[in-house]
């Protein structure tokens, strides 16, 4: 939004104009050190082969090899976004507020492919951060229609990977409501 290089405005000038704080003009952020970036392989890694250890489990397995409290791996894993697997209160009752939605699929024979399509969403974990996968599946023959990586988790990255399979082929689409199949129209 700011252009530090704009001749004909000065810094002081476009923050006015947008609104900001001037103080934020100067903010550069950071990139992550290698340390943190070590530390969160480390707790993805613990994670992944333990999806049920906590923030105090992971926390003494790490104190074996490195020097961290239980505050930062808590901190790591929130923005990770790693809970562990565990039963929660009142698991099983619903919300009174949530529709309920039909399980569309049930009772219906998969016979053909193309008939039934799933969308799966992972992350690749590599040196300096993590890949997102948008992965458009056939669920009869398990082939992978299309896929997409990118940076961020955002929309685009899924219409992408759709757009994608839609041009390559059109799953058949089952409309329990009438009892019948139907193409997806062109």
């Amino acid at each position: 939004m700011i252009e530090r290089q704009a001749p004909d405005l000065s810094l002081t000038t476009q923050t006015d104009l947008l609104s900001l704080n001037r103080s934020g003009r100067y903010y550069v952020p950071l990139p992550p050190s290698a340390e943190e970036l070590h530390i969160k392989r480390r707790i993805d890694e613990l994670y992944t082969a333990h999806p049920f250890y906590g923030s105090r489990t992971i926390t003494a397995v790490l104190r074996d090899e490195l020097v961290i409290n239980r505050k930062a791996v808590q901190r790591h894993m929130r923005e990770m976004g790693l809970v562990a697997i565990c039963p929660g209160p009142n698991l099983s009752q619903r919300a009174p507020k949530h529709p309920v939605f039909p399980y569309r699929l049930r009772g219906l024979a998969i016979t053909q492919a193309n008939q039934v399509w799933g969308i799966d969403l992972t992350y690749i974990r590599l040196r300096g951060g993590w890949l997102y996968l948008v992965a458009v599946l056939d669920w009869y023959s398990r082939y992978v229609v299309s896929w997409e990586l990118d940076q961020t988790l955002e929309m685009p990255l899924v219409l992408q990977a759709v757009e994608r399979a839609l041009s390559v082929a059109t799953p058949t689409i089952w409309n329990s409501d009438q009892g019948s199949h139907f193409t997806r129209p062109q």
